[in-house]
């Protein structure tokens, strides 16, 4: 998954990072709000953790913009606000989650998990794909009933294409949700990521539209 992360705590948001990373995701840690929701009024996420005492811009402001203009992106509010009023309020202002600190993380990414189940349309825990079979709990991948080791892309490049099983992904899109803003990327990354996935699951398993990007087909 590609997240957000919108916390102006440097220590916790810097363990957030972390688990989230080792996890395998995506993760672009935001400290502010005024630049958190300029962020997420042009760039997508699969989910966001936000928090809602925030500088320049609180994170229930945040919510009420975004919604407003139309952005859907799942929003995990993590706050030190506990009481039922303050998590009303946060439900109420367009977030679909709420978490209070402190927290497990493993029921952090628990969380997060199920809001982009959700947001796929899927109800199911495991994503399937013929023999292909992707765990996100266990961040496991099987292929016919085989266990298939793969690095933290190769897995999060699976991962993003099944959960598009029938649309085709742009090679900007798959970039975005495989590296943060500020790691460098080699010219021909995607493509050697795209060729280690063939050679696992077969060279038809992945379709390159010319010009526009990649797509796996959806079972008929």
């Amino acid at each position: 998954m590609r997240i957000l992360l919108v916390e102006d705590d440097e220590l916790l948001g810097d363990g957030i990072k972390t688990g989230l990373k080792q996890e395998g995701h995506t993760i672009e840690w935001i400290k502010d709000g005024l630049t958190a929701e300029g962020v997420l009024l042009r760039d997508p996420f699969d989910v966001v953790i936000l928090d809602l005492s925030l500088p320049k811009k609180s994170g229930l402001e945040i919510l009420k913009t975004i919604r407003k203009e139309k952005v859907h992106t799942p929003i995990l509010i993590l706050t030190a606000r506990d009481s039922v009023e303050d998590r009303i309020k946060g439900l109420d202002s367009g977030a679909d989650d709420y978490l209070t600190k402190p927290f497990n993380l493993n029921e952090l990414t628990a969380r997060l998990r199920a809001l982009s189940r959700r947001s796929s349309g899927r109800a199911e825990p495991l994503i399937t794909y013929g023999a292909i079979t992707i765990d996100p709990a266990a961040h496991t991948v099987k292929y016919h009933d085989d266990e298939i080791k793969m690095s933290r892309r190769e897995y999060a490049l699976l991962y993003t294409l099944l959960e598009n099983q029938g649309r085709v992904i742009s090679r900007h899109q798959i970039i975005d949700s495989l590296y943060g803003w500020n790691e460098e990327i080699d010219s021909n990354a995607l493509e050697v990521h795209i060729h280690h996935l063939r050679k696992k699951f077969g060279n038809n398993f992945i379709h390159t539209v010319r010009g526009v990007g990649y797509m796996v087909q959806k079972p008929e």
